[in-house]
């Protein structure tokens, strides 16, 4: 019996084909805006579907978000895969392939679609705006059983996990890398690019088009704080002192993530020794989370609406915290503006520890205004993405630390303490 042939409505551009003629397991590719990234890997999603010859093979697209996926990929995915197309589900957003194989569009934001199902392929576009647990914790143990393989597309937004993991794949047999500059690729007009470099910043312009990692976050709020943070060496090893409480800070999440900070006051300088995140579990996960550290601890601090009483059980979380051990303060009530504004005043006090809060230093560097093309300025509400969680526990902290009066005489030679952390 004959093998059929199905033709597909892809032509790929030039600097793509380096990519769809990889022979690695995994790919990360940088590109341009208008690049036609999101094509590409979407048409090579679709002819692994089919050549890797699994009857019951599952591959999935994932965004950020899951309206962000059916909005930018969905269309796309219908229109390629129409050849080989045998049912469509528009519920689900799913395609099931002539070959048995299936597709299906997920939303990064609800990690927990994706628990428990095995993947033969998948492509992560806009890893940079994902949260960073996604990809362990999730997408890379549904790979295991089938030894399945992943591609990671985006956009630069600094030094984060999208760039780390494209720093490793240059020296990874099993990772194909590449960088897309307009520069470089040639897709764009010439005038159209000219005119685009007229109308944005040069951060804007070398992010969006160059692909440069080493421009600011477009709109970052804590960007400039982080990086001088990091700059004056505080950001690296921070030990837990026992001898002093250890007090948290949350964002409580109804239905997604809640963010907790953990931190140490020492005269006027705040460690800021730990950092815990995940989704879908309730306040008994965190009581064992508390436990589990090990820490000898002080205030517990949650915004207001932690006193609200549920409509299913009568009880307000406050109360379900205090039957766990969990005594909780509530947080000052103060305007977004004002919580951010003493975020920021927060920063240059603080020494980070970089192994245990990595996450939440990612989320803090990563949490952003967008940008208002019409009026030409960055719109006043941050954008509501992974980073979000931990930046309101951010505030929270922030609007809740109480000023220490003086210092205790164990810690007045504070430069020789940071000498001793580093050694």
């Amino acid at each position: 019996m004959s093998e059929k042939i199905f033709e597909v409505q892809y032509k790929p551009r030039d600097v793509f084909k380096p990519f769809h003629n990889r022979t690695t397991r995994f790919a990360i590719l940088a590109a341009h805006r208008r690049a036609g990234k999101t094509v590409a890997t979407l048409n090579d999603l679709i002819k692994r579907t089919v050549t890797d010859g699994r009857p019951d093979g599952r591959y999935a697209y994932i965004a950020p978000f899951y309206q962000q996926a059916k909005q930018v990929a969905w269309d796309y995915a219908k229109k390629f895969a129409a050849p080989l197309t045998q049912s469509v589900s528009e519920s689900e957003l799913s395609i099931n392939l002539v070959t048995g194989g299936r597709i299906r569009l997920y939303g990064a934001d609800n990690p927990d679609a994706l628990r428990g199902i095995y993947l033969d392929g998948v492509v992560l576009d806009e890893v940079a705006d994902m949260r960073i647990s996604v990809w362990p914790e999730v997408i890379r143990p549904a790979l295991t059983d089938r030894q399945g393989w992943a591609t990671w597309i985006g956009t630069p937004k600094g030094h984060d996990a999208f760039y780390e993991q494209l720093q490793r794949a240059n020296y990874d047999p099993n990772w194909f890398s590449a960088v897309l500059k307009s520069s470089e690729t040639g897709i764009l007009d010439p005038d159209e690019l000219k005119a685009a470099k007229a109308e944005m910043t040069e951060a804007q312009f070398a992010q969006e088009f160059e692909c440069s990692f080493e421009a600011a976050i477009v709109g970052a709020i804590y960007g400039d704080d982080m990086g001088k943070a990091r700059d004056s060496g505080r950001v690296g090893k921070v030990p837990y002192d026992p001898t002093v409480p250890v007090e948290t800070y949350w964002d409580l999440g109804v239905g997604d993530a809640t963010s907790i900070w953990f931190i140490q006051q020492v005269a006027q300088e705040v460690r800021v020794i730990d950092f815990y995140e995940a989704s879908g579990a309730g306040l008994d996960h965190y009581a064992k989370i508390l436990s589990e550290r090990g820490y000898a601890y002080g205030r517990h601090v949650a915004p207001h609406d932690i006193a609200v009483r549920e409509l299913g059980t009568g009880k307000s979380r406050l109360e379900t915290a205090a039957s766990l051990g969990i005594k909780f303060d509530i947080a000052p009530k103060l305007s977004l503006e004002d919580g951010i504004s003493a975020g920021k005043m927060l920063i240059p006090r603080c020494w980070f520890a970089l192994e245990k809060c990595k996450p939440g230093i990612e989320a803090l560097t990563h949490y952003r205004r967008d940008f208002d093309d019409k009026r030409k300025t960055f719109r006043p509400t941050p954008i509501h993405d992974w980073s979000s969680h931990a930046a309101d526990a951010w505030r929270y902290c922030a609007t809740s630390l109480r000023a220490v009066a003086r210092a205790d005489d164990k810690f007045k030679d504070m430069r020789q303490s940071r000498r001793d952390w580093r050694s």
